[in-house]
Parts: C-alpha cells; structure tokens; sequence
C-alpha cells in the first residue's frame, strides 16, 4: 500500500505540476492579447469609450458565468478541478500529518490537516477494495455518511463535452449544539475523469467573486463557503481503488458565540466529521461487500445502518428543532436553561417510518426539552462512557417508562421526575459496529423491579435502540455521542424511533503539568465530593494531562395529548435539570486534576488516602502470605501505586459490613477492564454479584479462614462483569488489609486479586 501511494503521488505532483504550468501560460496569452489591443488604442479612447460603454451597459464582474452559460460554468469548474488536485496531492496548502490516528495495516489512510490557511481543511488518502465507480457513488450520496448532513439537493445537471457533469447543489447542514445557527451551502459539483482514468468529484461554493448563479435564500441558516474540495478516485491494478479526499470549508466563524468558535476553526473536528468519516463509509461498504462482516440477528448490514442513520438524523433534528419540519417554541416558566419546543405535525416530522399510533387519536404531537452546557476539564469520551455504563446514575426510569408508552395505545400517566427513580438494572446487546469499532449499534434491556403495589405497573422490562460513538480517548477532535430511542419487543425494520440523548464535543485542550493518565479516576475510591482545598501543587515531570473544554447538548423527546401538554412540559423541564444535574456531578467527579481548580478531584499520586491503602494492601499481602506483591525496589509510596495501578492481574478491595454484602471501594486499572466499570461507579458493584454460584459457595467456605489465617486462594472459575460479560481466572488470591497498627477493625477490608483473567 505504501508503495502504491508513493508512486501516486509522485505521478499526481508531475500532473499537478504540469496543469499549473498550463494554467500560467494560458493566463501569459491572455495578459499579451490585452496589452496588444490597448497598444492598438490610445488610452484616452479606451478609458472614455469603456467608462461610456459600462454607463449604458453594465455587466457583472464574470459576464460569461451566469446561470444561461454553461461555458461560464466550465470555466469555474476547471478551476476548481485545478485548484482541487493542487491541494490535494501538492503544497497548495500547508498540512501537517494528524496525531492520534491509528497506525498499522489496519488504518484508514494517511490523514492531515491544515496549519495557517483560509478556513479549516482535512485531507486523507487510503485503499478500498471497491471499483472507483462504486467509490464516486458511494460519495456522491454525502447523507449516507456525513452524519450532520440535513438534505442535498440538485437542481440543475450539464453535461460536459468531456462527458463529465456539472450539478448545482444547495445542502443544509445541522448544527451540533443548540446554540448556534446551522450552515448551508450552495455549490457547484464537477464529475469528470483524468486521461488516466482516475475519477473526479470536486466541488466548490459560488459566491460573487466565483460568478455562477445566486443560490436560494436562507432565513434559519447562516451561508458557509466551501473551497475547492473533493474526491480522486484512481483505480489500482488487479482492482480496488486509492482514494484521495479533500474537505475545505470557511463556517463564518465570526457569526457564532466566542466560547464555541474553537468549534469552527478546528480542522481536527472537520477531519474527523467528515474526511474521516468518508473513508471509514466507504471501508465498511467494502468489507460488507466482500462478506468479511457478518451480523447476528438476522438483521442485513444496510438495515443495521439504517437504524444508525435514523437515529442520528433524529437526534440532530430534535438539537435544531426548524420551523419548517413543524417545531415551533414554548413559553419558559421564567428561567432559560432548558429550552422547550413542540411539533404538532409529527407525521411530516418522522414521514413515512411514522407510526400513527404514538399520536393520541384524540390530537397530541412531540415535546421537545434541550439545553446545552460547558465542562470543564472532562474527556468527551470518557463521560459518555460512563453515561453508557450506568444509566442509574442519571436516568429516572419512570420516565423512561413514560417514554416506552408512546409506543402502545394507552399511554401511562404523566409521572414526576424524581431524583432516585425506580431501581434497574440494564442489559446491553450489541447489534453491530463499525470496522474500527469507533462507533457501535445495541439493544439495551433495562430490567426493572417493584418494591410497592404502586410500582408494579411501572416494573416492567423495556428495551432501547442506542448508537454509542467517539468513546476512544486517542481520537483526536472526536464527537462523543450517546443516542437511545425506546423500541418494543417485536423491533421491526421500520420500528419508530423517538431519538433522545447527549452530544459532547470538545472545543480545545490546553497541555497542564500534571499526574499520569490514570490519576484522573484513581483516587474516586475514596470520595466523590469536591471542593475547595483538594488540589496540590503538583511535582516535577508530571505531564499528559489537559485542561479540556468541551460543550454538551442535551436533548430529550416526548409524545403528548394535547389535554397533558402542560403538564408534559413541566416534567420534561423537570427531569432535563435533573439529568444535568447529575451529569455535572459526573463530570466534576471524572475530571482530571489540573492546577488552579477549585473544582477536581485530589490528584494523584501523592493522595494521602491512596497512597495509604496502597501501602496497607502491599504490606498485609506480605504479613499474610510472606511474599511480596510488587518489586522490592518499589519503597516510595508514589512507585507503588504506580506498581498497583498497572499491575496485570485484577486487584481489588472491598468493605466489609455488617448484614450487607461486601462493596468495591477500589481497583486498579486491570480490574476496572475486569469489571468494565470506572472508579465512580466501583462502589455501586458488589463482590457477590460478580462472582458465580460457585464462586460464592468457595468464598464462604474460606471466609472464616481468611478472617483467622489472614488469607486464602479460591480455584479457578468464572465471574461477570458489571455489563454482563463472563470473565475467566485462573485464581483468586484474597487477603485482610490491615492497618499500620495491624488493625483491621477500623479498616474491614478484604483485597481481591484475579490471576490471569480473560474475558470468556
């Protein structure tokens, strides 16, 4: 592959080179013919007859690129054919190779962005095993994979004389958050092919100085400029295709809140937004196409998309709420941190996968509660991987009943939002994910129980279509998304989706000295409250660490009678400020230490309480046992929490308490992989809820000895993890943790610690 690209590229410079070099002696020619007829003029002549002429006749800057010349067109086209291939494959602009991509044979491409040039631009290069046709119409329909696409439309085909296309396209965009305007853009698109063969779809946005025909007006979007960008398709020898791909846009960053501007300027949010996100369409078309893919359920590869795209397109319509798809603003009840907005006319709003049985037959429509917020020093990947894991931290489920009913005839009740909720528990079921795993289809069960006769209505299972994307820490400039939508048990094709969810996109990170990457959630074992006076200076060489800024949007959707309305809206406000509410105490418990914040967690290492259960874990392992957990040479208290941290087998601790089962205060990394959970959520884990039937009969059997002896080993079996996945180990090695003192009645804590596990 790497030779492939080297030898294309070097062909495509000498092509570049030599369509410049045209270029500039076209423009010589034409500079020599004006000079020779001014000197065939007197200047005096000229200057009065033209100034007379443009008096009577005055002509716009590009007189032949009007929307009746399709020559004038061909003329913008070429250039941006030019323009295009210079940037693509030559210097035309100054890019810098993208960090945090994947290497090895599994990559995408090659991926760069811009540095110091006019708008934010992205380019990528990689193989496909799909023939450059393929690839051109895989492209060409940009909604399939540019998520925040709204609608493209064509309203004008030329051919060319070359048999190549010129289209006129108008296409709106979404906006990703709910405090910005979205974006459209008016373009013209050129498809045609290279005396090599190779396929060519640039495009570029007609302004005023481009000439071409004035585009449709707008009045809920404000007009982005796109550059010369596009697709060059080459086709390889023995099949497939090297694809080289260019996206160059100016999004009016002025036009926009200060605080989000970064959002529009970063190149790295392009490049993954939509470069990015072409290549990876395309791969996956290919692999289904060749039968490396294969889903379960039955469901074919296109349907599971589907699903994805609706989703999506579903939760960007609810963050934008247009006019024209029927939403129109609700009166606020005096504060504005939520915003309400209502649709009336559901049935053009979901079109034909609406189903007419989620509107009361007696009149009703959708609800719609949002806001948007900004965090401090939390990774986008990492919040929505803990709102994934444990939807009992912030999800009240009896509104997720209430959600559930608006796929039945009767619909419950309005209920209230209530900080705690009914208990469940969730189940999740993949369906499918992308190649690179960056992005992931499930089912999830929510399980629920009832502990009053009130509750029995309520305590029922129900199931939920999600789409789960961007939780990979090293994506650089990648949106986290969390996107659910209540189905039923039959889950059919066109099932109706109601999408509710959370957005988080990072704005900018700026680099702070700081502890490891894994102090950001390693002293949560001991509390989740912050405050004033829990930070430190930190020491010399600590690094890694940054100061993150990223933005939230929050949007949930509800069906509604028009007799409930009312009523609906207040618990939509409600139940939206109590979400945030809980994910910002999420989020101020996940945040990385960083200097000057009043707000995160201690840092670690150098926190007294861990670095204290370190050394008690490590020195009753030694009194017990007579043999060392870590390396001798580990004396300071700072290396062995480093040790422990990333130790490779699972160690854990758990508190003992009377008439209760014992709780997991603390684990390492390996065991936060065991147990698929995070530090914040470790305390809502317990120790016989992992282990089997057989674990639980051999952890009684030695309970006694370990309170007398010290410690023991139970054999080899099987636990699960918090998410349900069977973990194998071949033993676990358990002991009392006792104090300096050798007093373990103040501490009752047992360390755990599973030798050579594997998920099953």
């Amino acid at each position: 592959m790497n030779k492939l690209l080297m030898e294309e590229n070097d062909r495509l410079q000498k092509q570049v080179s030599h369509l410049v070099y045209e270029n500039g002696y076209m423009k010589q020619q034409l500079q020599i013919a004006s000079v020779t007829t001014t000197d065939n003029n007197s200047c005096e002549s000229v200057v009065v007859s033209g100034q007379h002429q443009q008096q009577q006749n005055p002509t716009p800057r590009h007189p032949q690129r009007d929307a009746n010349n399709p020559a004038g067109l061909l003329t913008i086209a070429e250039e941006t054919l030019a323009e295009f291939l210079s940037k693509a494959t030559g210097t035309a602009v100054d890019w810098v190779q993208m960090i945090g991509m994947k290497p090895g044979p599994d990559s995408i491409g090659i991926v760069a962005v811009s540095r110091n040039c006019s708008g934010v631009a992205a380019r990528a290069c990689g193989l496909v095993s799909l023939e450059p046709t393929k690839v051109a119409e895989i492209l060409k329909d940009r909604p399939s994979w540019y998520r925040d696409c709204r609608c493209i439309d064509v309203l004008s085909i030329i051919p060319t004389a070359n048999g190549g296309t010129i289209e006129l396209i108008y296409m709106q965009t979404y906006a990703p958050t709910t405090l910005a305007a979205a974006r459209d853009f008016w373009t013209l698109r050129y498809t045609t092919s290279l005396e090599d063969g190779s396929l060519v779809i640039c495009e570029r946005s007609l302004t005023s100085s481009t000439g071409g025909p004035t585009g449709p007006p707008t009045t809920s979007f404000v007009r982005a400029e796109m550059l010369p960008s596009g697709f060059l398709i080459r086709p390889c020898d023995g099949g497939g295709s090297i694809i080289h791909i260019v996206d160059h846009v100016d999004l009016d960053v002025w036009s926009v809140p200060e605080v989000l501007r970064p959002l529009y300027e970063s190149s790295k949010i392009l490049a993954q937004k939509m470069t990015i996100a072409a290549l990876r369409h395309i791969r996956q078309i290919a692999q289904e196409t060749n039968g490396e893919i294969q889903y379960g359920g039955g469901r074919q590869p296109a349907v599971l998309r589907t699903f994805s795209q609706r989703l999506c397109r579903g939760f960007n319509d609810a963050v934008n709420g247009f006019v024209d798809d029927g939403w129109s603003l609700m009166g606020s009840d005096g504060v504005e941190d939520v915003t309400i907005m209502i649709n009336s006319s559901p049935g053009k709003f979901f079109g034909s996968q609406y189903n007419t049985s989620m509107v009361p037959s007696f009149g009703g429509g959708v609800l719609c509660a949002k806001a948007s917020m900004l965090l401090q020093s939390v990774p986008p990947a990492l919040l929505v991987r803990f709102l994934r894991e444990h939807r009992s931290e912030w999800a009240d489920y009896g509104i997720d009943t209430y959600s559930a009913s608006c796929l039945k005839p009767n619909p419950y009740t309005v209920p209230c939002a209530r900080p705690s909720g009914f208990p469940s528990s969730q189940v999740i079921l993949p369906l499918a994910h992308t190649v690179e795993h960056e992005e992931f289809l499930e089912v999830v069960r929510l399980e629920g129980q009832a502990f009053t006769p009130e509750d029995v209505a309520l305590a029922r299972d129900m199931y939920l279509l999600q789409l789960c994307s961007g939780i990979d820490e090293n994506e650089v400039g990648a949106c986290a998304q969390l996107v659910f939508a209540p189905i039923d048990e039959s889950f059919a094709d066109n099932a109706p989706l109601l999408p509710s969810g959370f957005r988080v996109i990072p704005l900018d990170s700026k680099p702070v000295m700081d502890g490891p990457g894994a102090a950001r959630t390693l002293d949560l074992a001991s509390t989740l409250e912050v405050g004033p006076g829990s930070n430190r200076s930190t020491g010399d060489g600590e690094t890694n660490i940054y100061n993150l800024r990223s933005v939230l949007t929050i949007a949930f959707q509800f069906t509604f009678e028009n007799h409930l309305r009312d009523d609906v809206a207040s618990m939509a406000r409600q139940y939206v400020r109590s979400v945030v509410g809980s994910v910002q105490r999420v989020a101020m418990a996940i945040a990385p230490s960083h200097i000057s914040s009043g707000l995160g967690p201690k840092s670690l290492p150098g926190s007294p309480e861990a670095l204290t259960l370190v050394c008690w874990i490590c020195r009753s392992y030694r009194i017990h046992t007579g043999g060392e957990l870590l390396r001798a040479d580990s004396q300071s208290g700072d290396a062995l929490l480093k040790q422990l941290w990333n130790h490779s087998d699972a160690i854990m601790c758990c508190s003992l308490k009377t008439n209760a089962s014992p709780v997991f205060t603390f684990a390492n990394q390996a065991g936060l992989d065991m147990l698929e959970t995070t530090l914040v959520a470790l305390q809502d884990i317990m120790l016989d809820k992992i282990l089997d039937e057989a674990g639980r009969k051999s952890l009684c059997s030695e309970f006694s000895k370990i309170m007398q002896q010290g410690f023991a080993h139970l054999p080899a079996g099987i636990c699960v993890s918090s998410m349900g996945r069977p973990v194998s180990y071949e033993q676990v090695i358990v002991w009392k943790v006792v104090d300096d003192d050798n007093d373990d009645a103040a501490n009752h804590c047992l360390a755990l610690m599973f030798v050579n596990w594997s998920f099953v």
